[in-house]
């Protein structure tokens, strides 16, 4: 953290998509420690592992170690594949990542609210709940989603506020993939309580084709950060997305 005349920076790391199998070991451990020199907080946006096996979670909490800051995570649709889900998370937080799903934490000042959200598509194309029973439950989680990041959301009493997410809640930044998965993607629905509790920066993944960043209709920026489309867009950085926030009044970067 940068003290100033000003005020503090916090410098975030964000990254998802990691998809850590069970060959990863040893693999991501030099990019951890990069992202803890560089950052004072790491934050992981879902699709933490490949299949979501209690293997795959030990093997990414053991490669976790090397980054010695502070870290918040949610969870991906890949975290649930194996129907493991809670036993994901609880590895995770036993090493020591704060595993958001609907809830807010406060780190140097700065809160964070994190969910992993859902699909369902994008402004007038976005899903409605008419017809059949199937099409009413993948509306109504995405709608649950969307109540638990704006509870969260509501919970925040800092100056400075973050929303971490895994599922895209704007267009924009899953531009670059094929339109006929967009509503797979995410979902404007996440976008409602973002406005609402405006924050000063949305991190999410899953879109690796995506677009780096964009903003919501409010002007926050939302940056897409699974880290093969950071791999393919900054090939020359590491794979993962800084960014300063200054606190007690200080400007931001």
């Amino acid at each position: 953290m940068t003290t100033t005349a000003a005020g503090k920076t916090v410098r975030l790391a964000a990254v998802g998509d990691l998809h850590c199998t069970t060959s990863s070991q040893g693999k991501l451990r030099n990019f951890f420690a990069q992202a803890g020199e560089a950052a004072d907080v790491l934050l992981l946006c879902g699709d933490l592992t490949d299949y979501g096996t209690v293997e795959e979670a030990d093997i990414l909490a053991e490669e976790l170690s090397s980054a010695r800051i502070p870290m918040i995570g949610v969870l991906g649709n890949h975290d649930f594949e194996s129907g493991k889900p809670d036993e994901v998370r609880r590895i995770l937080c036993d090493a020591g990542v704060r595993m958001l799903d609907g809830e807010a934490c406060e780190i140097e000042g700065v809160g964070f609210a994190g969910v992993k959200g859902f699909a369902g598509g994008y402004g007038r194309a976005a899903l409605g709940p008419w017809g059949e029973g199937p099409i009413k439950a993948f509306v109504d989680e995405a709608l649950k989603e969307t109540l638990k990041l704006e509870s969260a959301l509501a919970k925040l009493r800092t100056p400075r506020r973050v929303a971490l997410l895994h599922y895209a809640p704007i267009v924009g930044t899953v531009q670059g993939e094929p339109p006929e998965i967009f509503a797979f993607l995410g979902t404007s629905r996440l976008e409602e309580p973002l406005i609402r509790y405006p924050v000063d920066v949305v991190f999410h993944g899953h879109a690796h084709r995506g677009t780096p960043q964009g903003s919501t209709v409010n002007g926050t920026p939302v940056y897409n950060v699974a880290k093969p489309l950071l791999a393919r867009s900054y090939p020359d950085a590491p794979p993962f997305r800084l960014f300063d926030l200054a606190t007690e009044d200080a400007p931001a970067q």
